[in-house]
């Protein structure tokens, strides 16, 4: 299973963070939801602060480039293996600072890769 922290995480089950939080642990991989507010997915809480975690397999972004600006040293500390830039998330910046630090960047939708068994 492939641990993924979802930053933008929203309990709003329009929002497609709210979809990708419940189809992961539908696929129980091990979830860290990042948001604004606190709230709660089922049963995953959305936090608000930054915890180190380890083996992080996966970071999926739903910020637009501007907001994932303050996140960008939380990310790169996770080491994680991928980060996935969710369709409107897709960031140069963030992109070339993932591929100098070793991690595969991919513009891709978490929610397909899932539904594909891609992930």
């Amino acid at each position: 299973m492939k641990k993924t922290v979802v930053l933008g995480a929203s309990e709003n089950p329009s929002r497609y963070s709210y979809l990708a939080v419940e189809r992961l642990r539908r696929y129980q991989h091990p979830v860290v939801a990042i948001g604004k507010k606190t709230g709660k997915v089922g049963d995953t809480p959305i936090i608000t602060d930054h915890p180190q975690e380890q083996e992080v397999d996966t970071v999926t972004l739903y910020l637009n480039p501007q907001l994932q600006k303050q996140y960008y040293d939380y990310i790169l500390s996770l080491h994680p293996k991928r980060i996935i830039f969710n369709p409107g998330t897709e960031n140069k910046e963030l992109y070339d600072l993932a591929k100098a630090n070793g991690i595969e960047p991919m513009e891709a939708c978490t929610l397909v890769l899932l539904g594909t068994g891609q992930y």
